[in-house]
């Protein structure tokens, strides 16, 4: 994502989609947009990726390596997609924290959690940039197609490394950029379609215009990996899937890191 910085105050303006707006305003129209589809946010994501989202987040989840017992931290978690195929693996002795910043989404994981008796799901409401727990609680930190949609995402994964136990695991699964001139050419023309099925869908075609826009503005596969390498994650690897349509970015904290102290400032 491109931004202008003020050498003190941070990112002066940020993109929403294509549109550069302030942090604050971007924060609260990203807000409304997920306000806005929470109810049919998965016919959507089902729509737009002819299904294929839950297999490249069966797959997320295969990677992690996780055991039993294990504390899970899902970000930007919405409806319980990810948490709800983690859940399982951690076990009754483990941990999913399910954490949106979106009551909306989140409430509707939360109802889904629950009727399918997961109890070992914990929601929390609470913003990737600035989470609320303790350095060094996390034994794995997922994202899957959140990241696009934080103003911050360099604070973010600063933040995923805080909470992350050393030797921890952070996954990162994204919309990014097809490798292939000619799959980039037909993907645009598929993602053309997408505001016209919104408006149909949930009779509003703004917010997928924006989720076009966004994934268009996110940083490619190596622009990606370098941000996680400077927000210190080490073993830093990228898989594409579709040919690039998504990509998965993995990484580790090294067993050595020095833990911190509270939230990031």
């Amino acid at each position: 994502m491109k931004q202008r910085r003020s050498p003190e105050r941070g990112p002066a303006t940020v993109d929403f989609g294509a549109e550069p707006v302030t942090p604050g305003e971007k924060t609260a129209r990203v807000a409304g947009v997920f306000h806005t589809v929470a109810d049919r946010y998965d016919a959507m994501n089902d729509i737009m990726s002819v299904g294929l989202h839950r297999a490249l987040k069966r797959i997320a989840v295969d990677s992690l390596a996780l055991r039993a017992g294990q504390c899970v931290l899902d970000l930007a978690g919405g409806t319980g997609d990810m948490a709800r195929l983690i859940s399982p693996i951690a076990g009754r002795a483990g941990r999913v924290v399910l954490c949106d910043i979106n009551a909306s989404m989140l409430a509707i994981g939360q109802d889904r959690m629950l009727d399918a008796g997961l109890a070992n799901v914990v929601p929390a409401q609470a913003d990737a940039e600035l989470l609320p727990f303790a350095p060094a609680t996390f034994d794995r930190v997922v994202i899957a197609f959140g990241l696009r949609n934080l103003t911050d995402k360099e604070r973010a994964l600063r933040e995923m490394y805080r909470v992350l136990q050393p030797a921890g695991r952070v996954l990162v699964l994204e919309f990014s950029t097809p490798r292939s001139a000619w799959l980039r050419s037909t993907y645009r023309a598929f993602q053309g379609l997408w505001p016209m099925a919104g408006r149909l869908v949930v009779g509003d075609p703004a917010p997928y215009r924006y989720l076009v826009e966004s994934i268009e503005m996110h940083p490619n596969q190596a622009a990606l990996s370098l941000m996680m390498r400077d927000a210190g994650f080490k073993d830093v690897r990228v898989d594409d899937l579709i040919g690039g349509i998504a990509a998965m970015h993995t990484g580790t904290k090294p067993d050595h890191a020095v833990q911190q102290g509270g939230t990031a400032s």
